[in-house]
């Protein structure tokens, strides 16, 4: 929001200069992003009447001029077609320096001499002032010769402030006063008060009536004025208008957006003749429904836009901007002026969903204060009334659905002690009434107050207190170190197995990564997701930040890989092993609405950090990576089985299903290479994802007895089909080793020359043990040729 810094002062009256008052009102909650002096590059320039105007002697297309300056006169030639004489118009003498930073001279026309420049609204920094083209006209008022800054008051700043989402109160020149008052001491505060209007028919304009068939309005004033004249504002409004950032329209459309800016309530003018009935209507709109606006855009509405209809035909979108169909022009003779409170939430949806960001639904959105409602058209009954030609009917036709009630919030002294160590109720009612709360009851350790309408961010006691140490300073809250607590805490068991996981993935080399939970809805066609997997129906965002980012992550897969493209676009070469834990977002079963999974995911590129300086990086596969995954389950005790599965993305053989007590629990895989070039991913990239709520019951570790004797050791290869997995032969040998047989580890695979297609050799060492006894050679050589017999007889090939 712009607030002109004169403006503000007429106002409430503050003895600080503009950049100390925006430094206090930052640090109370109400950012100051800049100051702006916009005519401050503006150097020289006076008020110039012109006397004599004539064309050039040679050209027909220019014009020179005889400019009175309350000296000698000047001569200046122009182009402009709308000047007259007797006009009066800004001038920069030779040496003036321009809003661009043009520093003016004397300039020969064909042989006549211009001696510096009548100047545009453009040329002094305001081109919204202008209300038609070439030079601009001034108020006849002014005299000759006279500082054109201050004749037009362009000495002045803007303040842009950031107002946040609860205070709308202070989108106002009432309500900035008021907070300023509050904050800024040794401020005085001019007198706020606005008038409520007559409330009755105008008799002198012919209306059928008001309804309200959408609870989404609780409140809608209406009045008219039955003869008005359209002109340009006057200069003082079109210049605070642009200071504000407002465009000047007329002084109808002016007036409107002016009274806004004093009492935050938005207005809207109607061209009374071109109504469709003598009947306001505000109604929903239907879904698919057509409307245009002042702007001239189309737009097609939803159920929950509100709309301002006249007999049945919309007229305004409510809150947010006209229609073309009523708005005011050049021809305009009468005027109905509508006053509102549309509830807040419907009309930000509507804003935002199309995209119209007004300052009416910029203060709606906020929330605009009720109890001005209907006293803002007084408030604009009075400005139009200055102006002499215009005829108002003062009288507003009101419907009105529900009431409100100013709240009632006490402060006691020992919650606000508890809160900032200090206990003056006196003082800190002195400083809650500047901000207009009214004290109602007091005794010595509470007060209650009476809460304006326009302070819908204060509800509760806390708010009290807030307000009361915002004011005071936060800091001169005193220090204090917290009590200590007796006994110490204990962390939860969810949160420890968390952590948990994450350590035993640092260990394994992964860093931890934090990715948004939502991606760009491409990545199911860049992952080859099928439409019948649920992963491919993720939730788009109505409101997303960005296209890129509207539909919820059905797996962790996408932020990881995105990570490792930006990496690797950064020229990074070492390995990189990333991680994340976080939610994914899946279509739910029947009767919900959606499923939420924490999920656990990783992927590895090129290799292994090395463990001495000098060494190469250790290569990676999906072994390697497999070992990962069995260190990160084994952290919770669990030991999941493995076999051979299928992922769209996952490259054909090279896929792993891991299960849990037989219910899958993740994947482990190596990325498709097709996928890897789309994204410009050299390869491999090998990746797991596991479902972090089936890890959580932990199993514990079990201790047995300690082995006092020591194992004897043999190797076994064998020859098995491609199509039975590593696991189902440990199985198998497991069952046929015997009771001595104490562990067992695969330690070689090999597939190629000397091996039957199809199959492949895996070997393992194999260790026998008596927990009573050594056994002997010949004893374990006697089990070992047993096994062999047992696993040729099973049709294993033994090498």
């Amino acid at each position: 929001m712009r607030i002109s810094w004169k403006w503000l002062n007429e106002f409430c009256k503050i003895p600080l200069s503009p950049e100390e008052a925006a430094e206090r009102l930052t640090v109370t909650g109400c950012e100051v992003e800049s100051i702006e002096r916009p005519c401050s590059t503006l150097k020289g320039l006076i008020v110039g009447k012109v006397e004599k105007l004539q064309v050039h002697p040679e050209r027909s297309d220019l014009f020179v001029a005889e400019v009175e300056l309350g000296g000698p006169r000047v001569q200046c030639v122009t182009a402009a077609q709308n000047l007259r004489e007797g006009d009066t118009v800004p001038y920069g003498a030779p040496g003036s320096v321009i809003a661009d930073g043009t520093v003016l001279g004397k300039r020969t026309f064909d042989s006549v001499v211009s001696v510096g420049m009548m100047l545009s609204a453009e040329e002094i920094g305001l081109p919204g002032i202008a209300d038609e083209f070439g030079i601009l006209r001034l108020p006849a008022g002014l005299t000759a010769g006279e500082d054109l800054i201050k004749a037009l008051n362009l000495d002045d700043c803007i303040l842009e402030i950031s107002i946040t989402p609860n205070r709308g109160d202070l989108l106002s020149l009432i309500g900035l006063a008021r907070e300023c008052y509050g904050v800024i001491e040794g401020s005085t505060l001019e007198k706020q008060e606005l008038k409520p209007p007559r409330i009755g028919d105008p008799g002198s304009v012919s209306w059928d009536g008001l309804t309200l068939a959408d609870p989404g309005c609780p409140l809608y004033g209406l009045s008219f004025a039955p003869s008005v004249q359209i002109r340009p504002s006057p200069m003082g409004t079109r210049i605070r208008l642009a200071f504000s950032g407002i465009r000047s329209i007329n002084n109808i459309v002016d007036a409107t957006n002016y009274i806004m800016l004093v009492t935050g309530q938005p207005l809207h003018a109607f061209d009374l003749d071109r109504l469709p009935a003598r009947e306001i209507t505000v109604r929903g709109a239907r879904e698919g429904e057509r409307f245009r606006t002042l702007d001239g855009q189309d737009h097609t509405l939803a159920e929950g836009d509100l709309l301002i209809t006249s007999g049945g035909i919309p007229v305004a979108l409510a809150g947010v901007m006209g229609g073309e169909n009523s708005e005011i022009t050049a021809e305009t003779k009468s005027v109905a002026f509508e006053s509102a409170f549309f509830e807040p939430l419907r009309v930000s949806r509507t804003a935002r969903r199309l995209g119209m960001g007004t300052e009416a639904s910029y203060r709606f959105s906020r929330g605009v204060d009720p109890s001005r409602v209907l006293p803002t058209l007084s408030c604009l009954f009075e400005y139009l009334l200055k102006d002499g030609a215009h005829q108002v009917e003062e009288n507003v036709r009101v419907v009105s659905s529900r009431s409100w009630e100013k709240r009632r919030i006490p402060l006691t002294r020992r919650k606000m002690h508890r809160v900032l160590l200090w206990d003056d109720l006196e003082q800190a009612s002195k400083i809650l009434q500047k901000l207009d709360l009214k004290e109602i009851s007091a005794t010595g350790e509470k007060r209650v107050f009476e809460i304006p309408t326009s302070r819908a961010d204060l509800s509760i006691e806390e708010d009290l207190i807030e307000e009361v140490g915002r004011l005071r300073g936060y800091e001169s809250v005193p220090s204090r170190i917290p009590p200590l607590l007796h006994g110490t805490g204990r962390v939860g068991d969810e949160v420890e197995a968390h952590r948990r996981i994450r350590v035993a993935a640092m260990s394994r080399g992964f860093l931890e990564i934090v990715t948004y939970s939502f991606i760009n809805p491409k990545w199911v066609e860049w992952l080859r997701i099928p439409e019948t997997d649920p992963r491919s129906r993720g939730f788009r965002l109505t409101n997303p930040i960005s296209q890129d980012q509207s539909l919820m992550r059905t797996t962790l897969l996408p932020g990881l890989l995105q990570a490792l493209q930006t990496n690797l676009r950064s020229g990074w070469k070492d390995p990189i092993r990333l991680f994340e834990v976080g939610r994914v977002f899946l279509p739910g079963e029947e009767g919900e609405d959606h499923r939420e999974s924490l999920r656990m995911a990783g992927v590895s590129w090129n290799g292994k950090e090395r463990r001495i300086l000098h060494e190469p990086y250790l290569k990676d596969d999906v072994l390697s990576l497999k070992a990962d995954v069995l260190a990160l389950c084994g952290s919770r005790g669990q030991i999941p089985d493995f076999s051979a599965g299928s992922e769209p993305f996952g490259h054909a053989g090279q896929t792993a299903e891991l299960r849990l007590e037989g219910k899958p629990c993740g994947y482990l895989t190596s990325i498709k290479p097709g996928i890897l070039r789309e994204l410009e991913i050299p390869g491999p990239v090998f990746a797991f994802e596991l479902d972090i709520e089936s890890l959580l019951p932990e199993k514990g570790f079990r201790f047995g007895q300690v082995v006092r004797y020591p194992a004897v050791y043999r190797d076994i290869s064998l020859i098995a089909p491609l199509s039975r997995p590593a696991a189902s032969v440990e199985e198998d040998l497991r069952k046929l080793g015997g009771s001595l047989l104490r562990e067992l580890v695969l330690f070689d695979v090999y597939q190629g020359a000397g091996i039957p297609e199809g199959t492949r050799s895996l070997a393992f060492s194999l260790a026998y043990g008596d927990p009573g006894r050594t056994l002997r050679d010949e004893e374990v050589d006697a089990i070992h040729e047993q096994l062999r017999r047992n696993l040729s007889e099973k049709g294993y090939i033994l090498r």
